[in-house]
C-alpha cells in the first residue's frame, strides 16, 4: 500500500487517515488513531474529550478518497465533499482510540464519487454516513 501522503493532499493537522489496509473496486479499509495530542481535544469537551462527529465523517471521506487513489482511479483529481447523508453517531471516540473505517464505493465516475462508510472502535460502530464528493481540479 502507498504512503497516505502520496494518496491525499491533506496534511496535519487535517490528515485523518493513518493507513489504508486494503482497497478494491467495491471496498476500502483504513485506520486512524486519534492521539491525546489532537488539536480539537483541547476545546471539544476538555474535561471529557471526544472526537467531533464531523471529524469522524471527514475521516471516512478521506479514507474513501485515499482508497480510490490507491486503486489508480481518477488520476490526480481532487475530491471535494459536496453532501453528507444518513450520518449517525453511535459511540464516542476518545483520545488514543483507533477507528477502523470500512468504506463501500457506491459510484465512481470522472465527475463524482459516492461512498458509504462505517467507523468502528473494536467491534463497536462509532459512526456511519453516506457522502458525495465532486471530482475536479484545483483552480489555477
Amino acid at each position: 500500500m502507498s504512503e497516505i501522503t502520496e494518496l491525499l493532499p491533506h496534511r496535519p493537522p487535517f490528515l485523518y487517515v493513518d493507513r489504508i489496509e486494503s482497497a478494491d473496486d467495491e471496498h476500502i479499509v483504513g485506520y486512524k488513531t486519534f492521539s491525546a495530542d489532537e488539536y480539537f481535544f483541547r476545546g471539544h469537551f476538555p474535561e471529557y474529550p471526544v472526537v467531533p462527529g464531523v471529524i469522524l465523517v471527514e475521516s471516512m471521506a478521506q479514507c474513501g478518497g485515499a482508497g480510490v487513489r490507491e486503486l489508480g482511479k481518477l488520476g490526480e483529481a481532487l475530491f471535494f465533499l459536496a453532501t453528507v447523508e444518513k450520518a449517525k453517531f453511535r459511540r464516542q471516540v476518545r483520545p488514543d482510540e483507533t477507528i477502523r473505517m470500512e468504506i463501500e464505493n457506491l459510484k465512481v465516475s470522472t465527475r463524482m464519487l459516492k461512498q458509504r462508510g462505517t467507523a468502528y472502535v473494536g467491534d463497536e460502530v462509532a459512526a456511519e454516513a453516506e457522502w458525495l464528493c465532486l471530482v475536479g481540479a484545483a483552480p489555477a
